[in-house]
């Protein structure tokens, strides 16, 4: 099966060919006979009931510093695409969220990974409160006598921006911390959206897992350390990924989440574990393939193609 694909990303230029995510889907798409196309968010368009993006016909090599080539620029009609990439990374702003309306416009014909409906119903850091049970103590709130009651109650906390990524915004707030009305401040002076606060919990000393999960299946992890002192985890501010395996755990909070992202159409997803505990479900574009592919010495990101190749087939 040979699919027209259209990758709708962040810019192709500076990314990490050794790390990003989105690379390797085109790399393995390329290498299973499909054909690419790129453009990014701004470039996506509704016009006259069509919806349209500018952009190139994509190349994709594994050299450093010539890692891609393009084609002729033009403007397609992503209907006529077999499948359209949701990738660019957060922040999940309305920006955001209005290419998600506009890629809703493209079903059934065209099949957009992941499910742009409920990638924006389904946010990150609100998607895991349908499973109260997994996660850490946590409260979302806008009011600061909810968070200082939380803080009051669970002493040691994380307190962080509830539509944020990359570990940016997140604060440890110790049970000797007095700054809970300062940062509310500040991030009240910033936007209008809640924070959420969570009990700490000290196994994150010993990492933050990635796991990920194609078709609502676990297929591996990565273990995601912070560095000393620091609480945040996150690779690109100086976390440091390590091979770690699935635990009996790890596979109890797939198997209940699983079933709902098979169904609402959330082919590849990456889900964030501290210890026994789920924090977050990321479905708007997560990362940690090649590390994992290294690590296991799998191709993981064929078996996420077959998946596709699969939904294409039954449609």
């Amino acid at each position: 099966m040979s699919l027209k694909i259209a990758i709708q990303m962040d810019p192709i230029a500076p990314i990490n060919i050794d790390a990003d995510s989105t690379f390797r889907i085109a790399e393995e798409a390329q290498k299973r006979g499909h054909s690419l196309f790129y453009y990014t968010p701004d470039r996506l368009a509704w016009q006259q009931g069509r919806v349209t993006a500018r952009g190139w016909p994509l190349e994709v090599r594994r050299e450093k510093g010539n890692h891609f080539t393009l084609g002729e620029e033009a403007e397609v009609d992503l209907s006529d695409w077999d499948v359209v990439w949701l990738r660019q990374d957060p922040p999940f702003d309305m920006g955001y969220i209005t290419t998600t309306h506009l890629l809703d416009f493209l079903a059934p014909k065209t099949l957009v990974v992941n499910n742009p409906f409920w990638v924006r119903n389904y946010p990150e850091k609100l998607l895991c409160l349908q499973f109260p049970d997994l996660i850490p103590p946590t409260a979302i709130a806008r009011d600061l006598a909810t968070l200082r009651a939380f803080k009051a109650e669970h002493g040691d906390i994380i307190l962080k921006p509830l539509y944020g990524n990359g570990g940016a915004g997140v604060f440890r707030l110790t049970p000797e911390d007095r700054n809970i009305a300062s940062l509310h401040e500040l991030f009240s002076g910033i936007n209008r959206e809640p924070l959420i606060v969570q009990k700490y919990l000290p196994a994150v000393t010993k990492g933050d897992k990635r796991v990920i999960l194609v078709e609502g299946e676990p297929v591996g992890a990565i273990n995601r350390v912070p560095q000393q002192g620091e609480t945040r985890s996150n690779m690109h501010v100086g976390g440091r990924a390590e091979k770690v395996g699935l635990t009996d755990r790890d596979r109890e909070i797939c198997a209940a989440i699983g079933p709902l992202l098979r169904e609402k159409g959330q082919v590849f997803v990456g889900i964030d574990v501290i210890g026994d505990y789920l924090t977050e479900i990321n479905l708007t574009s997560p990362t940690g393939i090649q590390e994992l592919e290294r690590f296991d010495g799998t191709n993981i990101t064929a078996g996420l193609w077959e998946a596709i190749e699969a939904r294409c087939a039954a449609r």
